[in-house]
């Protein structure tokens, strides 16, 4: 009985060492995509919405980062999936990117470009 006890609870814990393993997985390719292209810092007018967007684009992939980071050293900071956490981080920094006239990553200039082919 002792040793079936043990033998599940090394389970679980493996479990959920894997399923940790791959949230922070998942949270890394969503990182990757932090990228804001095609905007000219210099070119922008300085009004404090654009240095709000701007902090928005550098605060929310600081705050990814440092989530995965803190979950990579164990602490469990959300109730709910940390990839979801950058997920919507990821949005934001979207929105504010977008807002400044830029494109979040490459990979949606090709979707946006293959979808325009097939109208």
């Amino acid at each position: 009985m002792k040793v079936l006890l043990l033998l599940v609870t090394c389970l679980s814990l493996t479990a959920c060492i894997f399923g940790q393993s791959s949230e922070v997985k998942r949270a890394e390719k969503i990182l990757q995509n932090f990228q804001c292209n095609n905007i000219e810092s210099n070119q922008l007018a300085t009004s404090s919405i654009t240095n709000f967007h701007q902090q928005a684009l550098a605060v929310n992939k600081e705050k990814a980062t440092t989530y995965i980071e803190q979950y990579k050293n164990g602490e469990d900071l959300f109730d709910i999936p940390l990839d979801e956490v950058v997920q919507q981080k990821y949005q934001l920094y979207k929105q504010a990117c977008q807002a400044l006239g830029g494109v979040s990553s490459a990979k949606e200039q090709i979707v946006i470009g293959a979808s325009d082919e097939n109208k």
